[in-house]
């Protein structure tokens, strides 16, 4: 049964991307570049976040003492969380939001946008702290992302998200720790 309620879900998933669409508007004056040059701008001061994307290596056993069961399933066995789950969806403050694994900066607010998937969305990146590779679980090819530091699965990237990117990144919540901007 729960198969089928995720098929139904997954095939609704280009109906609600037609709205956003449109989100990106001329109204958005600042670039790409200059929204993942900036991301700093967006973090905490003194927030504790990795500082490096060097390798974090650990054992089996450290992950799962690390990480929440459902963190572990989906960060080392790329699971998936069921979607309109995540309090992430309706997060709106600024800030970054960081792999819940090691800590490392993956995406910011000004990043994020409503995708109507039930999976927190993003139309870019901060630069450099992605790693993908072909993903052939669902029969059809799709691409599949992971941090560069530890490794953790976080999602998929398709090309149905809003301009100017017009990319999608999709990822599960559970593998992500937002942390606000103080004022």
């Amino acid at each position: 049964m729960q198969r089928r309620e995720f098929l139904i879900t997954l095939s609704a998933v280009p109906l609600a991307v037609i709205p956003m669409r449109s989100a990106w508007t001329a109204g958005n004056a600042k670039s790409i570049a200059e929204i993942q040059a900036g991301w700093m701008n967006l973090l905490a001061p003194g927030a504790d976040v990795a500082k490096t994307t060097d390798a974090l290596t650990l054992s089996d056993e450290e992950w799962r003492k690390r990480l929440t069961a459902e963190q572990y399933n989906i960060l080392r066995h790329e699971g998936t969380e069921y979607p309109f789950t995540s309090p992430l969806n309706s997060e709106k403050r600024a800030g970054v939001f960081v792999c819940a694994g090691c800590a490392l900066p993956l995406f910011t607010s000004q990043m994020k946008f409503d995708s109507g998937t039930g999976w927190p969305s993003f139309f870019t990146l901060i630069p450099d702290r992605l790693a993908s590779k072909q993903d052939f679980k669902l029969v059809y090819p799709r691409t599949e992302y992971h941090c560069v530091r530890c490794g953790g699965h976080h999602g998929h990237v398709f090309d149905d998200g809003p301009p100017p990117t017009g990319l999608r990144y999709c990822n599960n919540g559970v593998a992500l720790r937002f942390i606000p901007k103080k004022a």
